[in-house]
Formats: C-alpha cells, sequence, structure tokens
C-alpha cells in the first residue's frame, strides 16, 4: 500500500501548499505519496485533478502511512486539528518549495510550510507546523515557536524570539535584537500588516503601524 499525503484545508494556503507538494512530485521528490485535501466544508471535489475528502474518509482510506501538512493560517486552529491528527496516527508532514533558500544550522520543525522564495537563513530554529509564507525572511539566531505565521513579505532580523501562535502580517518588519538581549514577540501576538516592530511586544498584544505600538 502507498503513502497518502494530505493537504489539510482547502483555502487560499492549501492551494498554495497543494502546488508546492506536486511541484516536488515533478522534480522527482515525495515519489509515491498519493495526494488528497482534506476539508470538512469545501464545496469542491478536486483541486487540480487532487481529491478533496473529508477527514473521516482521509483516516478511513486504506493506506501504510498518512500524513498531513496543515495549511490553516489561524495557529490556534492549526493547533488543534495537529493534535487531532496526532491522536489518530497521522504523521506530520513538512512541505518546502524547491524556489525557498534553507541555509545552515536550521532546524525545522514538524509539519512546516515553507512558500516559494521564503528564506530562512543561519543558526535559528522553528517549532512545529510554521508557516513561512512568499518572500518571507527570517534571519539569524532566531527562535521561532509552534504554530507561528509569518504573512507574504514579512521581516524578522536576527536575534529574535517570537512565542507560540504568534501572527506576523503581510510586509511587516521586526527589528534585530542582541545577543543575550532579543527582541521577543510573546506568545499569541499579532504583528499587523506592514508594521514596523522596534520593540518586543507582550502575550496576546496586537500591534499596528510604524512604529508598531499597541492596536
Amino acid at each position: 500500500m502507498s503513502v497518502l499525503a494530505g493537504i489539510y484545508g482547502a483555502g487560499g494556503m492549501g492551494r498554495q501548499a497543494l502546488s508546492i507538494a506536486m511541484r516536488r512530485r515533478r522534480e522527482g521528490r515525495d515519489k509515491g505519496l498519493r495526494l488528497c485535501v482534506v476539508d470538512d466544508h469545501a464545496e469542491i471535489s478536486a483541486i487540480d485533478g487532487v481529491p478533496v475528502v473529508s477527514y473521516e474518509r482521509f483516516v478511513r482510506t486504506e493506506a501504510s502511512e498518512r500524513r498531513v501538512c496543515i495549511a490553516i493560517a489561524d495557529g490556534r486552529i492549526r493547533a488543534g486539528l495537529d493534535r487531532r491528527c496526532l491522536r489518530d496516527g497521522v504523521a506530520p508532514w513538512t512541505l518546502v518549495d524547491p524556489t525557498a533558500v534553507v541555509m545552515d544550522r536550521v532546524r525545522l520543525g514538524a509539519g512546516g510550510i515553507v512558500s516559494p522564495l521564503a528564506v530562512l537563513t543561519v543558526d535559528l530554529t522553528a517549532g512545529r507546523c510554521l508557516h513561512a509564507n512568499i518572500h518571507c525572511s527570517i534571519e539569524h539566531d532566531c527562535r521561532i515557536g509552534d504554530y507561528v505565521t509569518f504573512g507574504p513579505g514579512a521581516k524578522c532580523n536576527g536575534n529574535v524570539v517570537i512565542e507560540d501562535h504568534a501572527y506576523i502580517g503581510a510586509g511587516a518588519m521586526i527589528r534585530q535584537g542582541r545577543p543575550g538581549a532579543p527582541m521577543v514577540i510573546g506568545r499569541g501576538a499579532v504583528v499587523g500588516m506592514g508594521a514596523v516592530v522596534t520593540r518586543s511586544v507582550p502575550d496576546g498584544v496586537t500591534v499596528v503601524g510604524n512604529p508598531a505600538r499597541p492596536l
């Protein structure tokens, strides 16, 4: 039996993740995978010839192994779905686009999506189910928590700590920290689109503007 690999979510990020998976397969990576999209509320039956199935059907389909990449932008929802999949024996599936730049000593947690033209430089760690969207960059000596989302074009300079479930909006920029004194984006914090972050952001706070201030 073959490996069944699903993209969880038929929305925009799901279609993007599916495109990454299909590109990897065309280039000879991930051979032998049967692809599907998992979504309980989709109004379509297929995307680019790949079937869209319910989660129940996904876990009941005969396969030697099941993998899933969760393409849901909200980090808390992503975490809940991740726990559900783990409970049902579905392994996390990491998707890195062939055009992304992943440099040296990068430790990427399970189940992440690294989109086209994203850049992860050196000596950084990223937790479980990272979303690194198109054209975003994460610089050296950063520590990224679990279920963190970087929107398109977001820029994170070096020596930054981003805690679990944080959301970095499209085009946002986070100023560089210092060794031993990193900039910190707190757990569940939101950095608004285009914001320029010049100081640490507390847990759960939304900041916007240039310089970024609490909303």
